[in-house]
């Protein structure tokens, strides 16, 4: 994989749907260019996590808010990618259950929950030279960030690529639904009032449909080291 052999950093947003790969490509960028990996979903699932332990309604926007606000909510570099803490807890796997991944785009749409958030995803990208993804970064988030990526592939690919991920969880769920759950949260996200699924003006449009991983990592670190360069 390239690398960029300067010791200025600049700051990575990729934006796009569930299943795009974000996640995974994001590492790859990150570790390639020696840069931090936040994974703002992690943050929204984590809170979900926390609300569905309490019991809480998620129509109710005020203790979503609270929670947000009260939950210290930590992302570890791993030599492999991230741990999550919540509360000093590592709830890495616990946040990819069925049950957050089916209600995370409604805490996600909460304004305090995204003001709350929004904050400490800033205050984690100041020092420059993070890679941060997710479905506002390049239009909200990191406004400013030099290379901004919209990161997309087609509902059938996604939905293969997170049919492989299941690791037995939801076994009754068939390939036709979870398409249809795909493309319900591709409409959620889009059509949120709070700072919807959106490629920013000036992020490159990247179709990973028939694109390896490591092709979609090499095509982001080459953006970036003409950024340094540049």
């Amino acid at each position: 994989m390239l690398k960029p052999s300067t010791t200025r950093k600049i700051n990575v947003a990729i934006d796009g749907p569930a299943g795009a790969g974000k996640s995974t490509v994001a590492r790859m960028v990150a570790k390639a260019l020696g840069y931090i990996y936040v994974d703002t979903g992690a943050m929204y699932r984590a809170v979900t996590l926390e609300a569905i332990r309490q019991g809480i309604d998620i129509g109710n926007t005020t203790e979503l808010a609270k929670i947000a606000a009260d939950s210290d909510i930590r992302l570890v570099p791993e030599p492999d990618g991230q741990k999550v803490l919540l509360d000093g807890e590592d709830v890495s796997r616990l946040i990819r259950s069925v049950e957050v991944t089916n209600l995370v785009s409604k805490v996600s749409a909460v304004p305090e929950v995204r003001t709350e958030l929004l904050r400490r995803q800033r205050e984690l990208a100041d020092r420059r030279g993070v890679v941060m993804d997710g479905r506002d970064i390049g239009t909200n988030v990191l406004p400013d960030a030099e290379v901004k990526v919209f990161m997309t592939a087609s509902v059938q690919i996604r939905a293969e690529r997170r049919w492989k991920e299941r690791n037995g969880q939801d076994e009754s769920l068939t390939f036709e639904e979870l398409m249809k759950k795909i493309e319900e949260r591709d409409r959620d996200d889009i059509e949120r009032e709070v700072s919807p699924l959106k490629q920013a003006e000036d992020a490159v449009l990247l179709d990973t449909s028939d694109m390896s991983i490591e092709e979609a990592a090499n095509a982001i670190v080459a953006m970036c080291r003409q950024a340094l360069e540049g």
